[in-house]
């Protein structure tokens, strides 16, 4: 479902990209050139600033929003989906936040107030809350890292963790052309 949000605001979805007929989009968004928005996803920019403003939910060409997502955000704040990133079944990422390039954030994890560099990979079931990471960096699996965590303590992404994220991204570019091509059969 595509809808207006309170202000008025409708989403501006790219010719190319593919959402399933049962995600919510509504408002402020803005979805690029072959991404892929998943069955029951939710994207959802209708919350404003103090001033009545908010800033778009974007995002980025050749990603991924798989099954049961939900993007939202508070207060008006952006979020930032980079290009040729996945965002894994049934996470939440919730402004204020951005996720750079090539980016894969596992199943049912959670982004709030952050920043997740280009090339990051977080595993399935971590949070990542009011503490930014730099590029390439990895989380594994159930982590929860905090404005306090030192992230000395985790290593970098392996090659394996990469080849995985980007095959991911690729796997659903091409399922965006499938879709696409079996819209006008239903």
């Amino acid at each position: 479902m595509i809808r207006k949000n309170p202000s008025g605001d409708l989403p501006l979805i790219a010719e190319s990209a593919y959402v399933d007929k049962t995600a919510i989009i509504c408002g402020k968004v803005v979805i690029g050139e072959n991404v892929f928005v998943g069955p029951y996803a939710v994207i959802r920019a209708d919350e404003v600033d103090a001033s009545g403003e908010m800033e778009p939910i974007t995002i980025g060409a050749n990603s991924n929003i798989q099954d049961g997502v939900v993007i939202h955000s508070k207060s008006g704040a952006a979020v930032t989906i980079g290009e040729f990133s996945s965002i894994a079944h049934r996470s939440i990422v919730h402004g204020p936040c951005s996720v750079g390039d090539r980016v894969f954030i596992g199943f049912n994890s959670v982004l709030f107030n952050c920043a997740v560099g280009d090339g990051c990979v977080v595993r399935h079931n971590s949070v990542v809350d009011g503490r930014d990471l730099p590029a390439d960096f990895y989380v594994p699996s159930t982590t929860r890292i905090g404005p306090k965590t030192d992230l000395s303590q985790f290593p970098p992404v392996s090659v394996s963790a990469s080849e995985f994220s980007e095959d991911v991204a690729r796997t659903n570019v091409d399922l965006v052309r499938g879709y696409k091509a079996l819209q006008n059969e239903f």
